[in-house]
């Protein structure tokens, strides 16, 4: 039996509410969540990096300020989700605090990851996060999100982080074991279906309805997740998650599908890179940092010669030679103005410039896509 998370350097879970908050009482389930925070842990002692996207804050605080059962206004919403992330933020934090491991609560809105200058924040505090060891637990901020900026569930902000992160697996823990031909709830010769290659119309119509539009939940939401994040190089897996262990659970054979992607992550943004944004300014360097680029390393700012064009931290520039020659197009680090201040200067100079410690580099190796690199 093979294992999925065999080779995956970094592992998104999502977790949804009805995993971690008692339908019935309103309270925290802490065996599962124990259980859970167990699984992160041996994942960790083996040296991959997880990501936690969990549910479970207004649940949480919608008990705690004795809000009645149903729907609940927008305010409502939001109050609960005051008073739960809170509660949320602690209970991983005591779990993990078990295993000598850092929880650390992130919460994004969906222009967090849609708007370039955001998405390059977010990205750098949770690459930052995982750099030190800690477990980021990422929610969608609801005491601030309306309905014309949510994500609409957690199953596609799970997907958007497995794509912004650049994440090998998205673990979908759900209430399903997977995707079935049909609803197996009402169709008893309905069949389970282990792997899907690709996101064809016939798989779309097994969710029970299309998914070019905007459904909220179920294994429609979840469908949409998956063609997100396996365009961005993430395997997906859907898999029911109540039980005790349930990452454990996958390991030892428990029934799941799993979604393939075609390109790793880092092929996926690089072809993002290369051909999906419109480079908006250029970067002019001298031969020692063509050289340096031809190595794989980043664009620092001591290579940069000149600054053409205006844009902004975030935006996607072009990288020339002094003869014109494009090179390399990747996400500038800092915006035209700082970047005209700092061009030509050492890394150790740039707060003393700027006034503030930006990036190292103009342009990491890891947000640049070489292009033409022939003499």
């Amino acid at each position: 039996m093979s294992d999925l998370f065999a080779g995956a350097k970094l592992i998104v879970v999502k977790v949804g509410s009805a995993l971690l908050v008692d339908g019935a009482s309103g309270e925290l389930r802490r065996d599962w969540l124990a259980s859970l925070c167990a699984d992160v842990a041996a994942l960790k002692t083996e040296g991959k990096r997880v990501i936690l996207v969990s549910s479970g804050a207004i649940a949480l605080g919608r008990r705690a300020l004795g809000l009645k059962p149903g729907a609940l206004r927008l305010e409502e919403s939001q109050a609960a989700a005051a008073v739960g992330q809170v509660r949320l933020a602690e209970a991983y934090a005591d779990s993990f605090s078990g295993h000598k491991l850092v929880a650390a609560q992130v919460l994004l809105t969906l222009g967090d990851t849609e708007e370039r200058e955001r998405y390059l924040n977010a990205r750098a505090t949770l690459t930052a996060l995982l750099d030190f060891g800690a477990v980021p637990v990422i929610n969608e901020n609801d005491t601030v999100a309306t309905a014309e900026i949510r994500f609409g569930d957690n199953d596609r902000l799970g997907a958007r982080v497995a794509s912004m992160m650049g994440a090998d697996k998205l673990i979908l823990l759900s209430d399903v074991d997977g995707l079935y031909t049909a609803d197996p709830s009402r169709d008893p010769g309905a069949t389970h279906i282990p792997e899907v290659a690709a996101i064809t119309p016939q798989i779309e119509a097994m969710a029970g309805a299309s998914i070019s539009g905007v459904g909220r939940g179920g294994m429609v939401s979840k469908l949409i997740a998956a063609k997100i994040a396996t365009a961005a190089g993430s395997d997906v897996v859907i898999t029911r998650g109540e039980s005790l262990g349930p990452l454990a659970r996958i390991r030892g054979g428990a029934l799941h599908t799993v979604f393939r992607a075609h390109v790793s992550p880092a092929t996926a943004r690089k072809r993002w890179i290369a051909g999906v944004l419109k480079p908006v300014g250029a970067l002019v360097i001298d031969d020692g940092a063509v050289r340096a680029l031809a190595e794989g390393k980043s664009l620092l700012p001591a290579g940069v010669r000149q600054i053409d064009g205006r844009f902004e931290r975030g935006d996607a520039v072009l990288v020339k030679g002094r003869d014109g020659r494009e090179i390399a197009r990747g996400l500038a680090a800092y915006g035209a103005s700082d970047a005209e201040r700092i061009a030509g200067k050492r890394t150790v100079e740039i707060e003393a410039i700027l006034g503030y410690r930006g990036r190292d580099e103009m342009i990491h190796r890891d947000d640049l896509i070489l292009t033409d690199l022939k003499p």
